[in-house]
């Protein structure tokens, strides 16, 4: 048991750190407010994750959800439900909405300069 904890807690991430699909869900979340967007739901960011070079990041729905509640959880992003009525006229079921809070934008601002120190670091890892 000793053996698998310690592979557990060297897989742990530092806090205060953003894995790439997070760094990618929030640009695409601020990306989509430039846009006239200020609330996106699920479906649509993984649509915008896949239109994007980050659509290998995306391996699953299930893998995005995980991500967005992670942004949420850590203040990121903010999120509500969509009014009932708008949902029950499209024929459809309620969409959670998200937002890139101030403190999304900032995470983000700050890990971009490490993202692009760590490709400097390995070339070969670049994006091209």
């Amino acid at each position: 048991m000793r053996r698998y904890l310690s592979i557990i807690t060297a897989v742990r991430r530092r806090p205060d750190t953003l894995i790439p699909l997070e760094a990618s869900i929030l640009a695409a979340g601020i990306e989509l407010r430039a846009r006239g967007a200020p609330y996106f739901h699920g479906f649509l960011i993984a649509r915008e994750l896949k239109d994007r070079t980050d659509a290998r990041l995306l391996t699953a729905h299930g893998t995005l959800y995980r991500a967005l509640d992670r942004l949420q959880r850590s203040g990121l992003l903010e999120s509500e439900w969509e009014d009932p009525a708008l949902a029950a006229d499209a024929g459809r079921p309620r969409r959670r909405l998200y937002r890139v809070t101030a403190a999304g934008e900032a995470a983000l601002a700050k890990h971009a300069p490490q993202d692009e120190a760590r490709h400097n670091l390995r070339p070969g890892l670049a994006p091209q």
